[in-house]
């Protein structure tokens, strides 16, 4: 799907995921640690690179991170970064169009991303990806710039009842003019530790959804869902972004990074 494109997500759409998590071709590892390795990739759509990440958790169950990944009202107890985050309406049982804001280290800016979110249990294979589009009910806000997902995804493949692997694809342009140096970090530094942040989530989920609304879980039980339907008048066009291109954080340097935000 392309940028503001609003459509049920089709098996083509979960097959470009695949592809991206699983070539080789064009790929340049930038990180390998831990069972974490790190790839990023040149484009011709954005500046920024796509940015590749797996790993492999020996002792999490698929499923557990596939809730982990959905439930949002648990998000708010792991995603530091998360500001502000929910969903506006929906698609189908299996597509719905968000919100989500994210702090961005002082003294950058913060950034925001409307996106549409699709989702496929296969069973031995989870997929969830999203893509930004234009939700009339979310504008532009001051004191945010707004980001674009070109496609961004997390495939979990279930190697045996407690392992699984965990694959996740960005490419994202966060818009404005960042420092070489915030790119590299976040290769080189937050893609890992998000992937900390989410295992140890993985490990307190079960025992945090037994005493928070346990059987609620609309990612899996369709008929929970209580989101408004979609309205097709509220999406505008993707050439009505509001552009943002203009603000320049280059010079801001490493040191002048308020390190309790990264």
């Amino acid at each position: 799907m392309q940028v503001g494109e609003v459509r049920v997500a089709e098996d083509a759409d979960f097959k470009r995921l695949k592809t991206l998590c699983d070539e080789k071709d064009g790929w340049k590892q930038e990180y390998n640690k831990n069972n974490t390795c790190v790839w990023t990739k040149n484009n011709d759509v954005s500046d920024f690179k796509i940015i590749k990440v797996r790993t492999l958790f020996t002792d999490v169950k698929a499923e557990v991170l596939y809730d982990v990944l959905h439930d949002p009202h648990y998000r708010k107890t792991w995603d530091m970064s998360m500001l502000e985050g929910y969903e506006i309406c929906a698609l189908n049982p299996n597509n719905d169009i968000g919100y989500y804001a994210m702090k961005c280290p002082s003294p950058l800016k913060n950034r925001d991303f409307v996106t549409q979110r699709s989702w496929l249990d296969l069973g031995s294979e989870f997929c969830i990806l999203n893509h930004s589009v234009n939700h009339a009910s979310v504008p532009a806000r001051k004191g945010f710039i707004r980001g674009v997902s070109y496609i961004t995804g997390f495939l979990i493949r279930k190697m045996d009842t407690y392992t699984c692997q965990f694959n996740y694809v960005s490419h994202s342009d966060p818009k404005g003019k960042l420092p070489v140096w915030a790119v590299n970090k976040a290769t080189q530094i937050m893609a890992p530790k998000v992937m900390s942040r989410i295992y140890k989530a993985c490990k307190n989920y079960e025992a945090w959804k037994s005493m928070n609304n346990p059987r609620m879980k609309p990612w899996l039980y369709p008929e929970q869902m209580t989101l408004p339907r979609l309205d097709m008048t509220q999406i505008k066009p993707a050439s009505e972004f509001t552009s943002t291109e203009s603000i320049d954080e280059s010079f801001i340097k490493e040191d002048e990074i308020n390190e309790d935000d990264v």
